[in-house]
């Protein structure tokens, strides 16, 4: 089957499936909609369902290409014997003649433009690496893993599994035309929202402010969730809408759904849940209808959606909204300053000197944001003159519910959960003059066009460039396409060719995971690869080698156990120990198979503290808090004189005292403040680091240029153990002899 034709194949029949399940089940509830709205909301309706199915069928490692094939044939079959091709009869009245002519060029020529690029070999940053990394990883493995080393295999994929269906028949591409389906679906839904609710100008306007905002294209055309989760929760909307201008009983059910998808698509959409579940029970509440069964059907119809996912995390995980809440739900496999890190790193972009730089980096910039809405936007406190129309003040409404998850990820695209909102609100004030609002619409197209987006945009603002209809049809080779223009490509075919099968690549920058089956360690994705990280980088930093020496004596004492607790809090640095070790009468005590090793935090990562190993430690990976502690339980009464902790010397806060509980049960303190001395760093610890890491099961590096320590790694191969590989555009593959 020619490229070009399998794509299409697998996007076209992933979106067809969607749909003839959403219309199976609005038939099954008997809701009739207008043509035109039953469209959108039986595809995002279908699409919760068709995910669900196919988490059950990766829970069960079944997910075949075959399995997938039959499964959507049989839908496909029941759909056509219950005639479903037919649309509903009634339709809405037709589009003022004015706003069609406007209105139709402008979406075909964009929708062209978005079209070409989804469909075009992908090389979206995330798209490329966890997005389909993980599509691809499952479809190898017919199903989940547990993937303990990767934070993005733990977050809620829904999304990514309707890409998994299209990515079994049409690889890369086709999950990105399933995600462009919903950048479709998203502009339709708005004008059919308007038309039900008589708003049509602002309706053609709003949903054409929206279709040719530049973020939403960019993010609707590769392999991202973003555009995909703004179109559930604008359906979720509408769908509550309608549900409040009819109480049909029935509509409660798809409303169930779509807000649990909205969660199992994207953590930050949570809040569909609590606002359906609150809209629909303040409004029977304020009518004095009976609202238990309403409720219950919604909020279990959405946590139907929701519990796999949450129930997935905490049993493979220890965490049910892995990798978030760690200090809450403590877990060996994601750190707690990784989180804080990156949350903060999420709050405050590099580059963003100041956050009030962020209405013109959204608007006009784009690129410290990743992406823009274009310069419209920056009349968006106009949308406020919305607020003397009933449905404006909604509007507002659930763009500043469904916005207020915005302060978490400061990045451009994650403003489009609230853009179909603001951008109707805008229209609906802007649309009482026509000409003012046709004019809007012809300049924000003229400014989203890429040949003009360029003029004022930043030079590295992520947008779309021009259309690709020579690399969507694969007339121009898609290897050849993404080696010319995808650096990252090139490196993961080199990991690809290099790197035998099953072997684990260890690295501190992501690359394309999508196009290679190697298992790739991103340092910062999980608690495992950053000890590893951390390995890698003690031989170069002094201040991370065991240089500083604390030493406890005391009167001969027969304890039990001996606990050194750490009394400091407040500084923002951790708490770390390369050896602890017990004397007595000068000579050390051998560690033996009945001592039983404890610390807190981390207690998984403890024996690193007792392994003999300079190149190694146990690290607090928390900020200094008082009642941290390492502990040894030495199984019987043993006599101790001597404690000695050699640690490193990047904690300059810490404050020690040694405690003991001693043969009668009872803890008493031994030494209220150890002595310290500076000691040399061992010698050879290079290559006891590489070492480390290949016991660790890991045999292979991959730096990046500019990385730190990475001339390093080159000019002293022997004293690290490496052999080069391949090198490839400043990438360097090492294995570790």
């Amino acid at each position: 089957m020619p490229q070009a034709v399998s794509i299409l194949f697998g996007a076209a029949f992933t979106v067809t499936v969607a749909l003839a399940c959403g219309r199976l089940l609005f038939r099954r509830l008997g809701l009739v909609l207008y043509r035109q709205e039953e469209l959108p909301l039986a595809f995002v309706t279908g699409a919760s369902l068709v995910s669900l199915m196919i988490f059950a069928l990766c829970a069960l490692r079944l997910a075949y290409p075959g399995v997938l094939l039959g499964l959507g044939i049989a839908i496909l079959a029941w759909a056509a014997r219950r005639r479903l091709w037919r649309p509903p009869a009634e339709s809405f009245p037709a589009l003022p003649r004015f706003w069609r002519l406007l209105g139709l060029p402008l979406a075909a020529l964009f929708g062209l433009l978005y079209f070409s690029n989804a469909m075009a070999p992908e090389m979206s940053p995330d798209g490329s690496t966890y997005h389909l990394g993980l599509v691809a990883r499952y479809l190898r493995a017919h199903g989940f893993e547990r993937i303990t080393t990767h934070m993005y295999a733990n977050l809620s994929q829904g999304i990514e599994l309707l890409f998994l269906h299209a990515f079994a028949f049409g690889r890369h591409s086709a999950a990105a035309l399933v995600h462009f389906a919903f950048l479709a679906a998203l502009p339709l839904a708005m004008l059919s929202y308007a038309r039900r609710f008589g708003l049509e100008k602002a309706g053609v306007a709003g949903a054409l402010f929206l279709f040719l905002s530049p973020v939403a294209g960019k993010d609707g055309s590769t392999a991202y969730n973003d555009v995909a989760v703004a179109c559930l929760i604008f359906c979720l909307f509408y769908l509550v809408e309608i549900w409040d201008e009819t109480r049909r009983p029935a509509l409660l059910v798809p409303i169930g759904l779509v807000a649990g998808f909205c969660y199992a698509s994207k953590y930050t959409a949570f809040l569909a849940v609590p606002y359906a579940i609150l809209f629909v029970g303040w409004k029977l509440w304020r009518a004095g209808q009976p609202w238990l069964r309403p409720l219950a059907t919604v909020s279990g119809l959405a946590l139907l959606m929701m519990a796999p996912w949450i129930i997935r995390n905490w049993i493979w995980f220890d965490n049910p909204f892995s990798p978030f809440f760690n200090r809450f739900f403590p877990n060996p496999y994601i750190h707690v300053s990784f989180e804080r890190a990156y949350a903060e790193h999420m709050r405050n972009y590099e580059g963003l000197a100041s956050h009030w730089q962020i209405p013109l980096e959204v608007t006009v910039r784009g690129a410290v944001l990743c992406g823009l809405t274009g310069p419209l936007f920056l009349l968006a406190p106009v949308a406020l003159g919305a607020l003397s129309h009933p449905k404006g003040r909604r509007l507002l409404a659930a763009a500043l519910v469904f916005g207020s998850t915005y302060a978490a990820n400061i990045g451009t695209r994650f403003l489009l959960p609230a853009l179909p909102f603001l951008s109707l609100a805008l229209a609906l004030v802007v649309s009482r003059r026509r000409s003012l609002a046709a004019g809007l619409v012809l300049i924000h197209a003229i400014s989203a066009w890429p040949d003009v987006l360029r003029l004022y945009s930043h030079p590295h603002a992520w947008r779309l460039e021009k259309v690709l209809w020579r690399e969507a049809l694969r007339i121009k080779s898609e290897d050849e396409f993404l080696r010319a223009n995808f650096p990252g490509y090139a490196v993961a075919r080199m990991v690809e060719e290099l790197v035998p099968p099953g072997e684990k690549v260890l690295t501190f920058t992501q690359i394309p995971e999508a196009y290679t089956s190697r298992e790739i360690l991103v340092v910062y994705q999980g608690a495992f690869n950053e000890n590893l990280g951390d390995l890698l980088w003690t031989p170069l930093i002094p201040e991370a080698q065991p240089t500083r020496r604390f030493e406890f004596r005391f009167p001969a004492t027969v304890a039990r156990r001996l606990r050194v607790v750490q009394t400091a809090s407040g500084a923002r640095e951790h708490w770390s120990v390369a050896e602890f070790r017990l004397f007595h009468e000068g000579a050390e005590l051998a560690r033996t198979p009945a001592w039983r090793l404890r610390a807190h935090p981390n207690p998984w990562d403890v024996q690193r503290a007792f392994d003999a190993s300079p190149a190694t430690r146990w690290r607090s990976w928390q900020d200094l808090f008082h009642g941290m502690y390492i502990e040894v339980d030495l199984g019987e009464p043993t006599a101790v004189d001597r404690v000695v902790l050699e640690s490193a010397a990047d904690q300059w806060n810490i404050r020690l005292r040694l405690k003991a509980m001693t043969e009668t049960g009872t803890w008493q303190t031994l030494a209220e403040a150890p002595a310290e001395e500076r000691v040399s760093a061992p010698a050879g610890l290079r290559r006891l680091a590489a070492q480390e890491i290949k016991y660790a099961g890991v045999r292979y590096l991959l730096i990046h240029e500019n990385e730190f320590g990475r001339d390093d790694y080159a000019d002293r191969r022997e004293d690290w153990g490496l052999t080069l590989l391949g090198e490839l555009g400043g990438k360097r593959l090492y294995r570790i002899d």
